[in-house]
């Protein structure tokens, strides 16, 4: 990899189709009946939907400062949703913000830290090390080793993944398009065709609504929203996929042990930004492993 690629070719082309997204979508909200219990709901989602979309491809269309700036901000305040449901103690805290910031800071400002759009190994080896340096410090025998390894695992599923934003470029349009697409075409496909049958059956325990519908149903979405913007390639299409079936599933994992619900409460319809950017954050993982 050269540097960063400037993403407002691929906002350009992601604008028509989020605007015609969001207009239909609005106006099926708005005319669904009263006496519907999800109608509440879904305005709700919709409502955040309208003012997220421009927020993310504003600031990509911005260049690699507006992404250094978009990855932060999402890094800190997930870093600080996940920290709260791990029950990390200050310094792992103070650790997981620092690396919010300075991981799509190196990014964005010395191109070698990243190694063909992968972190170079010298920076994940740092990681590692300051992961454990706070329990190490403090002598920690009883819960040392479960904090180092909440830490490392926050540091791989955060901050890692949010510097995608900045080092894919027109990809990452393409990939925070598709991922959201990918969601919406999970419930329709579960609504639509998991209500008996084999394609009803549950992915995982963890989450029993998300069926093998759902799955068909981010098939499709996925696979239209990259090829849509120009970005379609099997192997994409099957990172997003994989982003979006598996990110949800991931969090959820989370949440169960932590006993909570959701990550937040803050985002309307979502719960927190967790809940919302759960699969983003996988799918953004591994289109920086099958781009590189």
């Amino acid at each position: 990899m050269s540097g960063v690629v400037f993403a407002g070719e691929a906002v350009g082309r992601a604008v028509p189709l989020v605007a015609g997204a969001l207009g239909a979508s609005g106006i099926a909200v708005a005319a669904l009946p009263s006496r519907l219990a999800m109608r509440a709901e879904l305005r709700k989602r919709w409502r955040t939907w309208a003012i997220a979309a421009p927020v993310f491809l504003g600031t990509l269309f911005l260049g690699a400062g507006g992404a250094f700036a978009l990855a932060a901000a999402l890094g800190v305040t997930a870093v600080s949703e996940y920290v709260r449901m791990a029950g990390l103690p200050r310094a792992e805290y103070a650790v997981l913000l620092v690396a919010a910031v300075v991981l799509p800071a190196l990014a964005w400002l010395v191109p070698a830290a990243v190694d063909g759009r992968a972190v170079d190994l010298r920076v994940v080896a740092l990681l590692l090390l300051v992961a454990a340096l706070p329990a190490l410090l403090a002598g920690d025998d009883e819960r040392g080793f479960t904090r180092s390894a909440r830490t490392v695992f926050a540091l791989l599923w955060i901050p890692l993944p949010l510097t995608g934003l900045v080092v894919l470029g027109d990809t990452a349009v393409a990939v925070g398009l598709a991922v959201a697409l990918g969601d919406v075409g999970a419930w329709c496909g579960g609504m639509a065709l998991g209500q008996r049958g084999a394609l009803a059956r549950p992915l995982s325990p963890l989450s029993p609504s998300k069926t093998w519908a759902g799955v068909l149903g981010a098939a499709g979405a996925t696979g239209l929203a990259l090829g849509a913007v120009g970005a379609f390639t099997p192997v994409l299409w099957a990172a997003v996929l994989i982003g979006c079936v598996l990110g949800d599933l991931l969090e959820s994992m989370v949440k169960r042990e932590a006993g909570v619900k959701d990550a937040g409460s803050w985002l309307p319809g979502f719960g927190g930004l967790l809940d919302r950017i759960d699969s983003l954050l996988l799918a953004l993982l591994l289109a920086m492993v099958v781009t590189a």
